[in-house]
């Protein structure tokens, strides 16, 4: 494993994409998803991310407003669309997810998304760390992740 301190966003991101047009409609995406195994797909419009629409926002957007399976998605994709650089650290896209109150994290080059980031990502990372400050490192990553989900808080 590379040394903890150097890790880029590029070492960790999930590189398979999806993205859908902005037109395409919930259901279509949410079997998309589903085919992919995927929790989240990128909305495009002109060739360009405009926003992305994640697990969550079907849970929250179209169940709790009762939207139309044939509602675009662009209706319930959350916007603005956050994104970092894939040669960013880790802490900086865990940071970033924080304080933006985001669970996946595009990232862009660019004007192209190339991968994709996720606290779950970031969990992993911790699990398999073995040195103390590559430990301390991503301990501090995912406490600020998952501070604002606490059932305690």
């Amino acid at each position: 494993m590379k040394d903890g301190k150097d890790m880029t966003i590029a070492d960790v991101m999930t590189k398979s994409v999806i993205s859908v047009d902005a037109s395409v409609t919930v259901n279509e995406a949410a079997k998309m998803m589903e085919d992919a195994k995927v929790g989240a797909v990128i909305v495009m419009e002109d060739n360009l991310p405009v926003g992305i629409v994640t697990d969550r926002d079907f849970a929250i957007k179209v169940v709790a407003h009762a939207y139309q399976i044939t509602t675009p998605v662009k209706q319930i994709m959350s916007t603005p669309l956050f994104t970092i650089h894939s040669d960013e650290s880790i802490r900086t896209a865990a940071d970033l997810m924080h304080e933006r109150g985001i669970m996946k994290l595009p990232v862009m080059e660019d004007e192209t998304v190339v991968g994709i980031i996720t606290a779950r990502d970031i969990v992993s990372l911790l699990a398999v760390c073995v040195e103390d400050d590559v430990k301390d490192m991503y301990f501090h990553s995912v406490v600020k992740l998952f501070s604002n989900y606490s059932p305690y808080n």
